[in-house]
């Protein structure tokens, strides 16, 4: 044991083992399934769009100056 500890650590001696490699693995396929996930929930987002943003301001606009016709 005491052999084991006296090493010089470089690159031989240390690294990251079949532990490490695991962990890395299972942190990607984590990483896979949360960006389906997320990809499904972000679809189902109903944002309005910029043309029909544009289409009601218009229309409150002319309905507007159809009452300020109207009053004239």
């Amino acid at each position: 044991m005491m052999l084991i500890l006296a090493q010089e650590l470089n690159d031989e001696t240390v690294s990251p083992g079949a532990l490490g490699t695991l962990v890395v693995v299972c942190m990607g396929i984590a990483l896979v399934f949360l960006i389906k996930s997320m990809n499904k929930r972000i679809s189902n987002v109903n944002a309005p769009r910029q043309a029909d943003l544009d289409q009601e301001a218009w229309e409150v606009a002319q309905a507007a100056r159809a009452e300020g016709d109207a009053s004239q």
